[in-house]
This record gives structure tokens, sequence and C-alpha cells, in this order.
């Protein structure tokens, strides 16, 4: 058999189903991992040592033993969501000791799957960046080339899953925030709809902008956690469609996805992304589909909104007037921004979004899948987008990098990044498809197809000698 940590979390389960590897010895093989590559990685904010361990012990005959294909399988949960007495950042300094009380929707339906969470993965301030980079841990950069970022908000967990930390993460994405750390760490990473991933009775969802997802190997090892997660929960603000009865997301991974019509664009596109893009469209057309290329409904209106919106979010985040100056600049500046919002002009800001989004998804309701590149271009140095030392441009600069990504949290699609493209020196370049609203099977089996027409989880980024 292969390395523990080389196994898919499919493979992983089966495994420990079979009794051919059990959950404590899997479970202390990706710990060691974590102790050897972490220190440089920065891929985890806290490691939960004792509490996994103790998980792994109480495991053998407990009622998760059957829970889920991925029942007794490591993984990491995002630093934002709470797991009671185990800190929780949200990649702050302000948030350094804080110990929530109450465990978030998230991690309980994780635990109730059987899963067993190795502790929080790292996120920039506030999940607020398209590069991870904060005042606990400094820059988290991409394995497959370390002068470059492994993007954010969710690049810990892209790096731990790339790195065999743990083979599938839960991340977060409010405006690419799984899909840019996914292109960047050569991993399949996959926004869910609106409505599908619940925040739970504790969790706030005013704007419909985040939502969850998992950041994996391969397809259906992301299929399989989404089904760990897909289980609404009573009094949610926003509910997509569920599947049929009996039916799952892997499931829909296994079936073939049919001949489909994809609309494509790639405004602004470097060279690399350009290049990933028409690669992508080759592939598609030679597996039987349709592909038009269509013009970017995105409207300047609603990026602006877009702002105005994230401004406010970042005041979600309740810090004591004198732990303010514990914040980064760029947070300081968001925060400020937001204090300067009317009501007025929110209101107007969250109109904007959702008639900009209906009127996206009605240019995009013809086609069954929308094609775009990931990032326009190959992620920088994180240093990049400070250099200025000007917010403005900073934001510009993530504008420039990422300028896909965020129509389709206005929209509310589910959305992956695959990455079906590698640069003649080795570095990933993801693609986006983006399904129609709450159509992640579809999504799902199209993406598997696309995969076993041209493979990646056989690529593994270079890391110190294996423990």
């Amino acid at each position: 058999m292969a390395e523990l940590h080389e196994l898919s979390a499919l493979e992983q389960g089966a495994a420990v189903r079979s009794g051919e590897v059990g959950v404590v010895e899997l479970v202390e093989h990706h710990l060691a991992r974590i102790a050897r590559l972490n220190p440089e990685s920065h891929a985890f904010l806290t490691v939960t040592v004792e509490q996994a361990r103790a998980a792994a012990r109480a495991f053998a005959g407990s009622e998760f033993e059957q829970a889920s294909p991925l029942a007794g399988v490591p993984t990491a949960i995002k630093d934002q969501l709470g797991v009671p007495g185990t800190p929780t950042t949200f990649g702050s300094a302000a948030f350094r000791d804080h110990r929530p009380e109450i465990e978030s929707a998230g991690t309980a339906l994780l635990r109730r799957g059987g899963l067993i969470s190795l502790g929080k993965t790292n996120l920039p301030e506030f999940a607020a960046g398209l590069y991870t980079d904060n005042d606990l841990t400094g820059s988290v950069r991409s394995p497959w080339d370390r002068t470059r970022t492994a993007g954010g908000s969710s690049g810990g967990a892209a790096v731990a899953v790339a790195t065999g930390l743990v083979p599938v993460a839960h991340g977060t994405d409010g405006g690419g925030s799984i899909r840019i750390p996914s292109s960047a760490c050569g991993l399949f990473g996959l926004k869910a709809s609106r409505g599908r991933v619940s925040n739970g009775p504790n969790g706030i969802d005013v704007t419909g902008l985040s939502c969850h997802g998992p950041l994996a190997r391969t397809v259906r090892d992301a299929a399989a956690f989404l089904d760990v997660l897909a289980i609404p929960q009573t009094g949610d603000p926003y509910r997509a469609q569920q599947l049929p009865p009996g039916q799952t997301y892997l499931a829909a991974a296994d079936a073939e996805p049919g001949r489909l019509r994809i609309g494509a664009y790639a405004t602004g596109a470097g060279p690399e992304a350009a290049r990933a893009y028409r690669e992508a469209i080759d592939l598609l057309v030679g597996l039987g589909h349709d592909v038009i290329e269509i013009e970017n409904p995105a409207e300047p209106a609603v990026a602006e909104a877009f702002a105005v919106v994230w401004s406010i979010q970042q005041l979600h985040h309740q810090v004591p007037p004198e732990r303010e100056e514990l914040l980064r600049p760029i947070s300081r500046w968001w925060r400020e921004f937001g204090r300067q919002v009317t009501g007025e002009r929110l209101f107007a800001a969250l109109a904007t979004l959702q008639l900009g989004g209906r009127r996206a998804l009605t240019a995009f309701a013809p086609y069954d899948a929308i094609l775009t590149p990931t990032l326009a271009q190959l992620p920088p140095s994180p240093d990049w987008f400070t250099a200025p030392d000007d917010r403005l441009v900073e934001l510009a600069r993530q504008g420039e990098v990422s300028p896909y990504a965020g129509l389709f949290n206005v929209t509310g699609q589910p959305a992956a990044s695959l990455p079906l493209h590698w640069t003649e020196d080795g570095f990933p370049v993801g693609v986006t498809l983006a399904g129609r609203p709450a159509g992640e099977a579809q999504l799902l089996s199209l993406s598997a197809q696309l995969e076993a027409a041209r493979p990646w989880a056989h690529r593994r980024p270079p890391v110190p000698a294996d423990v």
C-alpha cells in the first residue's frame, strides 16, 4: 500500500472500514507530518493533538463507524469556525486568546460524520484577502513555488491538503476563498451553492455571499465531504434545493454528465490563464460538449457594491477599542470604510448585488455550466500586494489577480476550480466551472469527467523527506 498520506480521503476511509488501517495509526501518521512540515508551511494555526488522539481512540466501535465513507479520516477546519475550548483566531492577533464556548454547525456536522479534525487552518485576518498572511504566523506560500502566495482566504487549508497533512479540508468562500488557493496549490476546490451548507442556529448569513466547501485532491473526495456538510438546519435563511432521497453527491460524481452546453469567457486573462482556458475548452469539446464563448456579464456597479457590503462584513467581528491597534492596516482600512457607510448606501449596495446577480444568471441561463480562468495571472508574492503601502493599490492589485471569482458568490451558483493546466516549470493553473443554481450534482459529474480525462491527483509538490 502507498504511504498513508498518499491515499485519497475515500481510500483512507475504505482502509479504516476494512481494518487494514487503524484510526489511531492514521491520525498519528498525519500528526507526525504536521509536526514536521507545519513549522515552515504555516498551514495550521492550531494543531489539536490531544483532541485528535482522543477522538481516534474513541472511534473504534463508535456510532460514527458507518456514518459516512469518510468516517475515521483526518481533516482540518478553517479557523473561522468555532470549536469549544479551542483557539479560534480568525487569523487576527486581536483574537489570539479567543476560545468560543459554542460549537459551530460545520464542525458539528464533520464530527457527526466521523471525520477527525487535527486542528484549525490558517487564513488572512478576518478572511479578508486573496493572499494568506497575518501577524500570527506570517505568510502561507504555495508548496509548488514558495515565492508565491498560497492564495486566500482558505490558504492554510489548501497547503494542508497539497502537502498531505490531511487528505481533505474545510474552507469558506466569500469571493473566491476556496477556488483561489485551490488554483495556487493544485487542488480541486468547490464553493457550494448559497444555502447548501448551513451556518447553523448560531451562525449569521446576512449577505449570502460566503459559502462553505471542500478542498481536496480528487473530485470524489470533495463530493463525499459535501455529503457530510450538506444537511439543512432549522431556520436557515437560504436553502438550496436538496437532492432526491437516497441520492448523494458522491454518486453524482460517478455519473456521466451527458452532453452539456457550456458558456465561456476569459476577459483580461494573462498568458498562462489564457492557455489554461483554451486547453479547457479543447478538452471539453473533445469530450463532446458544446462550448460557446460569451460576454462577461459582470457589471462595474456590482463590484463597487460588493466592496461596500464587504466593508460592513468586516465590522461583524467585535474588536475592543484597545485591541484595534493589533489589527493589520488592511483590516483597519476596511473597518473604517464600513463605519462611513450609511444605511441608505448599504441598502442600495445590497439591491445592486441582488439585481446584478439576477441579470448575470439570466445571461447564464442558456448554459449548463460557465467556464472562466480561476485567476487572471499566476499568484504573486504576498509582498507584491502590500509593497505600495496604499490600501487602494493593494485592493486594486487583488482585483487584477482575481477578477472572475466574486460574481459567482453574488449569483450564489456552485463553482469549482480544477487544476487542469500546469506551466512549463510545473506550477498549477486552475480553471473555474460554475454550475446552475443548486446544481452541484451536475457540476461534480462534469468535473469528475474532466479529472478522468486529464488526471491531476498524482502530482505532488516537493516537500521535505516523508516522515
